[in-house]
């Protein structure tokens, strides 16, 4: 199997770089590393590498691509390999054509979904202990990325029995032979690099960003508010079930949905067995139980092909019923 390390960075396609650079720079509180003609290479305070998020100036909005850091060099030919074998769609990536970054592959993984293999980046100044550029969020790292595939069993079949990922907890539906709605995957050992939700798809829900604490995120709501970005605030402040993370949801200029996370736990145990909850346990996504918006089912984010030819046909979901609790 491929020695994925972690979800490692994202690139979103946005309309208006100033915007973007208002919003995620000087409200949330991300540091930008480097600024082109076209694009802005973002990071948490943590990172010691050259950019977790790029935004990059485009006529549509959309997913560029995700990306999964591993081991070695070696294992980018080990991927290329793999996804050929498997009659996968590849591309590969010149060192500096991602500034800071080294040669990397891209590939369209099964379910659609531009996925970037990379090893090296260029090492940048870890700003933890710098609390005077602290602003906004005070966002740390880049922590997961979340799906909408019309076939989340497949999607767990992929991750969990291709890439060798583990699972940390699912839904089902409640059937005399239930199926998975969602799944929460993982390689570092906290609850997810990856979640799968069923959906039209693919298109992508969400990136969720790491912060220290609970007040980071009430922070952040105060800092929204009083900067006129009241109505990015999507859903939230709140505590999931699923990941037991406190959580917040927003949407950028550009509609993308990003969520400000923290609180979850650890998963590095060998014998660790998954948590299954009902798709109709209203805990599951708020634990405190109230529901989620409709929105939350319906919109995200579409994704570009990895040739750059243009936007990934959706396919409607297999599972077509819905959460009791929905609004």
């Amino acid at each position: 199997m491929i020695n994925i390390i972690r979800a490692a960075h994202a690139e979103l396609k946005v309309r208006d770089l100033g915007a973007s650079r208002h919003f995620y720079v000087d409200v949330l509180g991300f540091h930008l590393e480097q600024e082109t003609a076209d694009a802005l290479y973002l990071r948490g305070l943590e990172e010691r590498i050259h950019h977790s998020l790029v935004l990059r100036r485009a006529a549509v909005p959309a997913l560029g691509h995700l990306s999964f850091r591993v081991a070695t060099p070696e294992d980018l030919e080990h991927a290329f390999r793999f996804y050929s074998a498997r009659g996968l769609p590849t591309r590969w990536v010149a060192a500096g054509e991602e500034a800071g970054q080294g040669r990397a592959l891209r590939v369209q993984d099964p379910m659609g979904f531009p996925m970037e293999y990379y090893c090296e980046m260029d090492a940048a100044e870890r700003l933890l202990q710098r609390f005077d550029l602290y602003r906004g969020a005070q966002v740390m790292r880049m922590d997961h990325f979340n799906l909408f595939v019309p076939n989340c069993q497949a999607g767990y079949d992929w991750y969990a029995g291709e890439l060798g990922f583990r699972c940390s907890e699912y839904t089902a539906t409640e059937e005399a032979e239930p199926r998975v709605w969602a799944a929460w995957l993982f390689r570092k050992p906290n609850v997810h690099d990856v979640a799968l939700m069923n959906g039209k798809g693919p298109r992508l829900h969400h990136l969720g960003f790491w912060v220290t604490d609970a007040l980071s995120v009430l922070r952040a709501c105060d800092v929204l508010a009083a900067s006129g970005y009241h109505a990015s605030i999507e859903r939230g402040p709140g505590r999931h079930g699923i990941s037991n993370a406190f959580f917040l949801y927003l949407r950028d200029p550009d509609g993308h949905r990003i969520e400000l996370f923290t609180g979850d736990y650890l998963t590095a145990d060998p014998d660790l067995k998954p948590i299954c909850w009902s798709i109709n346990d209203p805990r599951r996504q708020t634990f405190w139980g109230h529901a989620a918006p409709a929105a939350w089912f319906e919109e995200a984010s579409l994704v570009e092909r990895i040739d750059g030819s243009g936007l990934m046909e959706l396919q409607p979901p297999l599972l077509l019923e819905r959460p009791e609790h929905v609004t």
